[in-house]
């Protein structure tokens, strides 16, 4: 069937002239801004040349607020939109003609041309549009169909379909209304997290191809060991990251001079220490962070131009195409961590054997701090911070949960700033890794200001001058070393004995709680309750470390009596499936294949004592198990608590006949043994 898409341009032109709706054609100008967005972006074939949007709106209200609107037409069946197999407006897709999406469908093409306006920066939304048709009626399009839908910088780009849209909606009169309905378009819960996955597995994915570039060129890999690894992608990424007042650094600011005094490591050094003072960091830690940048970013073989270009410029060029712009979205990531999970795939961290580095998952980080109770008014620390995953999970939530309670802009506004200045502390021994997490903080808008680098046994709340000399903490996560005494039970039990109030969760090695934590799970329970003992999976850390762990979740400051009731839960199958990361060829070495966000949800409400939405884990399947403990802290682990019937049943009786009669005709057969045996 021949195509009527000129037809259908034609038809809805002449609605929005009808509707009195200002429209523009292929090209006509709107302004320089969409001009150029569109002319800088690739074609919708993916190589150089223009894009012509085949309608062009601009929409404007009475405070004079704008929003481009790209309108692309099709005129053959099924050609409004393709999507995804999980929904999504599909952009790139494999084989042949990746680019077939948005060459053919008209929605796709839309969001093509949409996106290309919100990279330019002048508009930070848009709205996009499809419409077609497939049969004419005395000359006119008889099925004409749209398809709108609403992106923005708010949402993370992602579409949110404008349901029961029509172009009346755009009239001048009704502009108002319709925009004050755009406003009211937010990410849902599901949708704000299935986002964060997406974007953690590409940022991952672009950590991990620089350091297999840097892995496979030889005479880079020769001058960076471990640590300089981790201060190269810190220093370019605090470099390179938008904030006010300094410009952003841009690849042609790179001369690539072959000059000890004005070379790009120098460039480097100087716009780190311009980002941390903009995000006004004391001087103590800008020194100890530069300290530790310098004899990287000094390296002459780093600097110096081979064919016209540095080292370090070539990789800032990957750095700023690739990690830059997931990093400058308003979901948070735990960005330190995939840079160390990239570097683990081939080298080890220095001291890891002594000290245990692993980082815990995010969506492990998150449980902990939902069954903790974390909420905008929970003071939150974590001794073995790491890379600071814990408090990056705890301060999300204590955002959003402000967000949801408090209505009034300016004490919102109030509230997160003295959550992410106050209400969270974190301790690290570790230099290189502490640089890490400061980083991580500061990506979080900048809670770094209690973040220490030290001995956890010396520091504390009581040392922290910001709160007179106290940090009333009632939410506390650790993943400890577990080489540390008590395989680590050590950080609990000084940690917990530092607190009034409130709860601790801990992931450890799950025999520290069957006999070998030494006397730390004893003097624990003579002061807190163990609440839920949770068996996690075997692999969680696949790739890192093989122990099994599990997380045992306390009330603070309530001696554990002979008579509570625990509850244990085995979650070995959590619904994720991991691969090595060596061996695998996988893109995504973490993938949902069973429900996992839902087995999560309902493990967290196990805990805190809420009826789940599901019933993966139940005492009737045996997962759930509600039991007493000694108070000598040897039995908290599900398997010591098991329950196994040795009362044979009928099916038994038939099985063992079975194997009998199997075996005994095998024997015979063989000649083994003769029939009257």
């Amino acid at each position: 069937m021949a195509s009527i898409e000129e037809k259908v341009e034609e038809h809805f032109k002449a609605l929005l002239d009808d509707l009195h709706i200002r429209h523009f054609g292929k090209t006509e100008e709107i302004n320089s801004s969409i001009t150029e967005a569109l002319k800088a972006a690739d074609s919708k074939s993916g190589g150089s040349g223009a894009n012509y949007p085949d309608i062009q709106l601009l929409l404007q209200n009475k405070t004079r607020r704008d929003i481009p609107v790209m309108i692309e037409a099709k005129g053959t069946k099924n050609r409004l939109e393709k999507l995804t197999p999980d929904g999504g407006i599909e952009l790139v897709s494999k084989g042949k003609n990746p680019n077939r999406a948005v060459q053919q469908f008209a929605v796709n093409g839309a969001l093509h041309y949409g996106l290309a306006i919100l990279d330019e920066g002048t508009y930070n939304e848009v709205i996009i549009i499809g419409i077609n048709g497939t049969t004419l009626e005395n000359g006119r399009v008889k099925d004409p169909e749209v398809k709108a839908y609403y992106v923005s910088e708010k949402n993370n780009r992602v579409p949110k379909e404008l349901v029961g849209f029509d172009f009346v909606q755009m009239k001048k009169s009704n502009i108002d209304t319709f925009f004050e309905e755009l406003d009211r378009l937010s990410l849902t819960d599901a949708e704000r997290e299935k986002l964060k996955r997406v974007k953690e597995e590409t940022l991952e994915q672009s950590i991990k191809s620089i350091h297999q570039r840097i892995y496979d060129d030889a005479s880079i890999k020769t001058l960076l060991n471990t640590n300089d690894k981790l201060y190269l992608f810190c220093g370019l990424i605090m470099a390179g990251l938008t904030t006010e007042g300094v410009k952003p650094l841009k690849v042609s600011d790179f001369d690539s001079n072959d000059d000890a005094t004005d070379n790009d490591g120098k460039l480097i050094l100087t716009r780190t220490e311009s980002f941390l003072r903009k995000k006004n960091c004391p001087s103590e830690k800008v020194a100890m962070v530069l300290n530790s940048l310098r004899p990287v970013f000094e390296k002459h073989d780093l600097w110096k131009p081979v064919n016209g270009e540095s080292v370090i410029k070539s990789i800032y060029k990957q750095v700023k195409a690739d990690i830059l712009p997931l990093l400058e979205s308003n979901i948070h990531l735990d960005f330190t961590g995939k840079i160390l999970n990239s570097l683990s795939d081939w080298v080890s961290i220095e001291n890891d054997k002594q000290n245990d580095v692993v980082l815990t998952p995010r969506f492990v980080t998150n449980l902990m701090a939902r069954i903790t109770r974390t909420d905008m008014d929970s003071f939150v620390w974590d001794t073995c911070m790491g890379s600071s995953g814990f408090l990056v999970s705890a301060m999300e939530i204590m955002i959003n949960d402000a967000k949801k309670r408090i209505k009034d802009t300016q004490e919102l506004d109030k509230k997160i700033e003295h959550i992410k200045h106050n209400q969270l502390l974190g301790i690290e021994v570790l230099g290189n890794i502490y640089i890490l997490a400061v980083l991580n903080m500061i990506l979080m808008g900048d809670g770094s200001s209690q973040i220490i680098c030290g001995d956890s046994h010396k520091e504390g709340p009581k040392f922290i001058k910001s709160h007179k000399d106290t940090f009333p903490a009632n939410v506390f996560l650790l993943n400890p070393p577990y080489s540390a005494p008590g395989k680590g039970l050590i950080f609990v039990e000084e940690a917990l004995s530092r607190m009034q109030t409130g709860y601790g969760a801990v992931l450890i090695q799950e025999n520290a709680g069957s006999g070998q934590g030494d006397v730390y799970s004893k003097q624990i329970l003579e002061k807190n309750t163990l609440i839920a003992s949770v068996h996690m999976p075997v692999d969680l850390f696949n790739g890192k470390s093989s122990v099994q762990t599990a997380i045992y979740l306390f009330q603070v400051n309530r001696p554990h009596e002979a008579d509570d009731v625990v509850t244990f839960i085995d979650f070995s199958e959590d619904g994720y499936t991991r691969q090595n990361r060596k061996k695998s060829t996988q893109k995504v070495n973490l993938r949902n294949t069973d429900h996992a966000l839902e087995r999560y949800d309902e493990v967290a409400a196990i805990c805190l004592g809420k009826k789940p939405k599901t019933s993966y884990y139940t005492e009737a399947n045996g997962h759930v198990i509600r039991d007493t403990v000694t108070l000598d802290g040897d039995d908290w682990t599900f398997n010591q608590h098991k329950k196994i019937d040795t009362t044979p049943t009928e099916a038994d009786f038939k099985k063992t006949v079975a194997d009998y009669l199997a075996w005994k005709v095998g024997a015979i057969l063989k000649g083994q043994v003769s029939v009257d045996d």
